[in-house]
C-alpha cells in the first residue's frame, strides 16, 4: 500500500474504552502473551467484539487465532503474568490508558498494550530514534555515542532497541549525561537479548524507559524484532540510521518512520563499505544527510541553552561555576583570575570537565562544547506533533518526493533482522 494512502488513513483501530476495566486488563495480560496472532489481527478482533475481554472469550472459544493461540489463551494465567510483570518492575500500560503513548496510536498497527519499566515514555516531539548495525565499525559506533549524547544534552529523548553495536552506543552516550533514553525489546522485559547488553538494560531501566508490548517470559523470536522497529520509528518524529547493510533492520525502521509520516536522516560513511550501503541508499531517496549531532539539532530546530544545559548534569560547585564562565575560548589563568581562585583550581576543573566531554582545549584555551544554536526556520514547518509540512521543507533539505519510501526487495515482515 502506498504511503499517501496509509497516512491519509482512517485505518481499523483498538475501539475507545479497550483495555480501561480489570477484566479487560486481566484479557490484555493474556492476549499480550499469545505469539501467532498479529496486531492487525488483534484489532481486527477487538473491532468486532468491542472489548479486550470479548476478544479473549471470542478467541477461547475457537473463533479467532489459530489453534495454537487457542490452546495458549485457554491456559495461560492472567494473574501469574501480572504476578511476573510485577517481579521484574513492569507495569501494563493500555490502549485506555492517559499514559499509552499518543503518537503510537497515529500509525497503521498499534499495540494494543505494552510493559513499561521506568519513566512514561514520552512526547513524539521530544524523541529521536537511533539505529543501525550491531556489527558496527568503530567509527560507526564513534558516531552513534556522539549523537547519542548531543540529543540527551538538548534534553531529547534516545530511542533504540539495546542491540550491540549503534544501538548500545547511542543509548550508552545519552547515560554518559544523565540524559533520557529509551530501548524497545524484542522480548519480554524479564528477558534481557542480547545477553551482551544484559547489564545496558539494567541501567536503561533504572535511569530511563524499558517498553516492549510482549508479555514477561517471553523469548526473543526472529520475527519480533522487524515488528519491535515499528514501535521504534513510531515513538519518534525523526529517525536517525548510522551504518547498516543491505537488507538490515535499520532499513526496516527508516521505511517505518516514512510511512508514519516522520522525518528520515542518514549519516553516510564510505562508499566502499557493506554498511553504508542502507544510509547511501535513504540520502538517493531523499533522506536527509548529516554529519553529527549538531547538523541533527539544527535541522530539528532545536535551542541548546548551555546553562539550562548545565543545570541538568551532576556537577559539582566548582564545575558549574566555570562552566558558565567559558563564553568563548578563554584560557585557564583568565578564568582563574574572574573566578578569584588558584590557577592550579582551575586547571583541575577543566581536566574533570574535559575528561567528560563538557568542554575542548584548543590551542591552550578552553571552550565549551555545550554550544547554543539559534532557532531555525525548520521548527516552524512542523506541527505540534512534529510532523513535518511537506509542502514546506526546510532550507537545505531536500525535497522528497509524495509517497517516498525505500526502494526494498520482498516486504518487511519476511527481512532477516540481522542488524537493527
Amino acid at each position: 500500500m502506498r504511503f499517501e494512502d496509509r497516512a491519509g488513513g482512517p485505518w481499523p483501530t483498538f475501539p475507545l474504552g479497550y483495555g480501561s476495566d480489570d477484566e479487560d486488563r486481566r484479557a490484555l495480560y493474556v492476549l499480550s502473551a499469545l505469539r501467532g496472532i498479529s496486531p492487525r489481527s488483534l484489532i481486527a478482533l477487538a473491532v468486532e467484539r468491542g472489548s479486550a475481554a470479548s476478544t479473549l472469550a471470542w478467541i477461547r472459544e475457537g473463533r479467532g487465532g489459530s489453534e495454537n493461540d487457542q490452546a495458549f489463551a485457554r491456559a495461560l494465567d492472567p494473574d501469574a503474568i501480572a504476578g511476573a510483570a510485577k517481579a521484574c518492575g513492569a507495569r501494563l500500560v493500555t490502549w485506555a490508558s492517559v499514559d499509552y503513548p499518543s503518537q503510537l496510536r497515529h500509525i497503521p498497527d498499534p499495540p494494543g498494550a505494552i510493559y513499561v519499566i521506568g519513566r512514561t515514555p514520552p512526547d513524539v516531539t521530544s524523541a529521536v530514534a537511533t539505529v543501525g548495525a550491531r556489527r558496527c565499525t568503530a567509527s560507526g559506533r564513534e558516531a552513534a555515542h556522539a549523537i547519542g549524547r548531543g540529543l540527551a544534552l538538548a534534553g531529547l529523548t534516545v530511542v533504540s532497541g539495546a542491540a550491540r553495536g549503534i544501538d548500545a552506543a547511542s543509548h550508552d552516550g545519552a547515560l554518559s549525561v544523565q540524559g533520557q533514553t529509551l530501548a524497545v525489546l524484542g522480548s519480554g522485559l524479564d528477558v534481557a537479548y542480547p545477553s551482551a547488553s544484559r547489564a545496558l538494560i539494567r541501567r536503561i531501566g533504572g535511569a530511563g524507559t524499558l517498553v516492549s508490548e510482549y508479555a514477561p517470559g517471553t523469548p526473543p523470536s526472529q520475527h519480533h524484532f522487524p515488528a519491535r522497529n515499528r514501535i521504534v520509528a513510531g515513538l519518534c518524529h525523526a529517525t536517525v540510521v548510522i551504518e547498516g547493510a543491505r537488507g538490515s533492520g535499520s532499513l526496516i525502521t527508516a521505511e517505518h518512520a516514512m510511512e508514519f509520516g516522520r522525518d528520515v536522516y542518514a549519516v553516510a560513511g564510505s562508499v566502499t563499505s557493506a554498511l553504508s550501503e542502507v544510509p547511501l541508499q535513504l540520502i538517493r531517496e531523499g533522506a536527509t544527510l548529516i554529519r553529527d549531532a549538531e547538523d541533527l539539532l539544527g535541522d530539528l530546530g532545536v535551542v541548546v541553552v548551555p546553562t539550562e544545559v548545565a543545570e541538568r548534569l551532576d556537577l559539582d560547585d566548582a564545575e558549574r561555576r566555570v562552566l558558565a564562565r567559558i563564553v568563548e575560548p578563554t584560557l585557564p589563568d583568565r578564568l582563574a583570575s574572574s573566578l578569584g581562585v588558584g590557577i592550579n583550581e582551575v586547571v583541575g576543573v577543566l581536566m574533570r570537565l574535559e575528561l567528560r566531554g563538557f568542554v575542548r582545549n584548543v590551542g591552550g584555551r578552553y571552550e565549551t562544547t555545550l554550544k547554543a544554536r539559534p532557532q531555525r526556520v525548520a521548527a516552524s514547518g512542523r506541527s505540534a506533533k512534529g510532523t513535518p509540512d511537506r509542502a514546506t521543507p526546510a532550507p537545505g533539505r531536500p525535497r522528497r518526493r509524495a509517497g517516498w519510501r525505500p526502494s526494498t526487495s520482498g516486504s518487511r515482515s519476511h527481512r532477516s533482522p540481522s542488524d537493527t
